[in-house]
């Protein structure tokens, strides 16, 4: 194969990374046969020019389109560059794809954009039909002028319909358009699709492009994306079943010629859960039986009965569950209200049960389901004639839809059904929604890998491939896996022999004072900058407090806080050559943030990060143990693994290139090989994958401080002397 055929036409630097090219060929191989391929990558790989060049060529032979996408906004990024890098060397049609809310100029919802939109067209369409009728009468005038009598007789019906086209139109712009998509339908366009092809476009570049030509990008986007080459996307758009068929319709492409390329792919996990969780508001409820007492239909009574019972039963249920002083600690944030029974029905749906009395819940959810299709309806009507400056959701219809999912899909295998409470900041209420709980993904993710043609997972945390495989619902796919390709012999990997940081420890003075001494040694004998990740933020602030103090003004500390924007506390440390920043390992700079060259030089993760093991935990691994057949399962798929992979991917931060020398510590005797003995199920350690345990160094947190200085004075690391032990 030469250079400039094969797959190798798509790749746009002049030689493949070690490794890369036979990344490349594999993945080509397995796109030829239709495979599923999970790609695990350490940075430097190479990972999305190893996927996206192969499949572009399979694409390219087979008439595909490749859709590419991510969760992390700063990949989304890195696509665009590789795609444009990509355009230079060979020509693609590559657009990027990005949800309406983002790109709408007059800032309208779906349901609303969606009924503008109808009326737009048939207000154009009508102006259309009205000037091709006028230059049809002037004609038959004429002709009737020459002499000729049948044309008298078919201008006079012409005129007829002429007539009725005014009046239509009258009726038409009183109705609501939007002035955006009028241009888009009136004006030359060709401009448009001339820019938006010579380039790689992001939605702000067709945005701003198209608000000054007063154009709707978001609809000539979805006009021109029909058989491009490359499209890159959110999550939603693949793993929403409703919005992937809406997109593969735009697409002009049936599922089958679809190859779809996941990044960080190790999130695909949590992200079908969130797409297939239904929920419903106590606020809903309230707004459904409103609109049914004003409406005048006899079905409203038996829709209102079955509606009115779930919601007494839902403010029973959660008010039912609460202990001396509860109530009054409930805060802004959803709290879970714990509702499920092993051995009977959920104690929602008991109360529901026992509240309901009437001619039957199913008879009654299809009248409510019925009138509210009609209110809905209405709704759409009146929006489009211009009754109502917004467009009306029916709530009648939200309600009995989730009452009636609730009922048919509550007990089936991998729903957990939920009731969660919040208080109204404005009015201090209490109120509550129901949810069903979605804890198998594949029920999501396996229809999706079996519709479209192949698919590409990469991530460079996705092992241990077998779990992957079962929690995703893939069948036998191509499994490939690459170590950093960096000179080990610039990093070194320590496992601190701290005392292991079980929740119950944490208070413990004598052992925050171990942990702190570890910190603090290894932010001292660091050329530069130091990442230190936390299991959560409580743990994050703590110690940063107790650094402080320790540190003094040697070093300034910076502490990341949950609900502040990162971005400003990232730029100072990274422009800081001296600092310390503490963060939670499940916050946003644990993955998808690089810090490059002396961005940072040393990462630390304190402790092993499990999650918070709540309700909603239990049931997922519930879930993974009646799945898979096994008692240690879901504790190891649900959340020993993940926990791991977020462990790896703060590991990740630093040593992004070749050059780049630096130091990754995990302080928590959990990770050791000596753990295994004596800490049975609670050591980590055999949870990496086998090379990335090969690199890690048991050492006493005593001795991490001669280790570290050794290692970076052994680098020329330090400016001047080394530090004193």
């Amino acid at each position: 194969m030469s250079e400039t055929t094969g797959y190798m036409r798509f790749f746009p630097y002049d030689q493949p990374y070690e490794n890369q090219r036979e990344a490349m060929d594999r993945i080509h191989n397995a796109l030829v046969r239709g495979q599923n391929v999970l790609f695990e990558g350490a940075c430097g790989t190479g990972k999305t020019l190893s996927s996206l060049v192969p499949a572009l060529e399979v694409a390219r032979e087979q008439d595909k389109t490749v859709v590419i996408t991510t969760n992390v906004h700063q990949q989304m990024r890195q696509f665009v560059a590789e795609a444009r890098a990509i355009t230079r060397e060979e020509n693609i049609r590559a657009v990027v794809f990005k949800g309406k809310g983002s790109m709408c100029h007059i800032d309208v919802g779906y349901e609303e954009c969606q009924a503008l939109r109808d009326n737009t067209r048939a207000l154009v369409d009508a102006e259309r039909d009205k000037q091709q009728l006028e230059r049809r009468q002037r004609e038959l005038l004429a002709e009737s002028q020459e002499g000729d009598g049948s044309a008298a007789d078919a201008r006079s019906a012409v005129m007829d319909e002429l007539e009725n086209i005014e009046e239509r139109l009258e009726d038409l712009e009183d109705q609501n358009v939007c002035d955006y998509y009028r241009n888009n339908l009136t004006e030359n366009t060709d401009d448009f699709f001339g820019w938006l092809f010579e380039d790689v476009r992001t939605p702000d570049d067709i945005y701003e492009y198209a608000e000054q030509q007063h154009l709707c990008g978001y609809e000539l986007l979805k006009e021109g994306i029909e058989g491009v080459d490359l499209v890159v996307c959110n999550y939603h758009h693949l793993l929403d079943p409703m919005i992937r068929e809406q997109f593969f319709r735009w697409l002009g492409r049936d599922p089958e010629d679809v190859i779809a390329v996941f990044d960080e792919a190790h999130n695909v996990e949590d992200a079908a859960r969130d797409h297939a969780t239904q929920h419903c508001s106590e606020r809903t409820f309230d707004a459904a039986l409103d609109e049914l007492a004003d409406a005048d239909d006899p079905r409203s009574e038996d829709a209102a009965n079955v509606l009115s019972a779930f919601h007494r039963a839902l403010v029973e249920t959660y008010e039912d569950s609460f202990g001396f002083g509860e109530r009054e600690q409930i805060g802004e944030n959803w709290e879970d209200v714990p509702i499920a029974n092993e051995d009977r029905k959920d104690d929602l749906t008991l109360e529901f049960l026992q509240r309901y009395s009437g001619r039957g819940i199913q008879e009654d959810l299809e009248a409510a389901m019925k009138l509210g299709q009609e209110l809905d309806q209405q709704y759409e009507e009146a929006y489009r004639e211009g009754e109502t400056a917004t467009r009306t959701e029916c709530q009648t219809l939200q309600a009995a839809a989730f009452v009636s999912a609730w009922m048919s899909e509550g007990s089936k295998e991998g729903q957990y059904p939920v009731v969660s409470v919040t208080r109204d900041a404005g009015t201090d209420e209490i109120y509550g929604r129901a949810e069903l709980y979605t804890c198998l993904p594949r029920q999501v993710t396996g229809q999706l890998f079996e519709e479209v043609y192949a698919t590409v997972l990469m991530s460079a945390t996705l092992q241990p491939f077998d779990v992957t495989e079962d929690v995703l619902g893939l069948e036998d796919p191509v499994t490939m896996a690459y170590g950093l390709q960096f000179p080990e012999e610039n990093r070194r990997t320590y496992a601190v022999e701290t005392p292991p940081l079980f929740a119950s420890d944490r208070d413990d003075p004598a052992v925050q004072e171990e942990v702190t001494d570890a910190i603090y040694d290894a932010a001292r004998m660091t050329p530069g900058n130091t990442l230190a990740f936390f299991p959560n933020y409580g743990e994050a602030e703590r110690y940063a407090d107790r650094l402080e103090r320790r540190l003094g003004g040697d070093r300034k500390l910076y502490v990341d806080e949950p609900g502040v924007a990162v971005e400003e506390l990232r730029q100072e440390f990274v422009a800081d050559d001296n600092a310390v920043l503490c963060t939670s390992l499940w916050g946003t700079l644990a993955e998808g943030v690089s810090f490059d060259g002396d961005d940072a030089h040393t990462v630390l993760v304190v402790g092993v990060p499990y999650p918070h093991l709540d309700d909603r935990a239990e049931a997922v691994q519930e879930a993974y143990d009646a799945a898979f057949d096994g008692t240690e399962t879901g504790w190891r798929y649900a959340v020993e693994i993940p926990t791991v992979r977020k462990t790896r991917q703060a590991l990740g931060r630093v040593l992004r290139s070749p050059e780049d020398v630096g130091v990754r510590a995990l302080l928590d005797r959990r990770y050791s090989r000596s753990a295994k003995s004596d800490l049975g199920r609670y050591s980590v350690n055999g949870t990496f994958p086998h090379e990335e345990r090969e690199e890690l160094i048991d050492i006493g947190p005593e001795k991490l401080k001669f280790a570290m200085r050794n290692f970076y004075g052994d680098h020329g690391a330090y400016d001047g002397e080394p530090p004193a032990p």
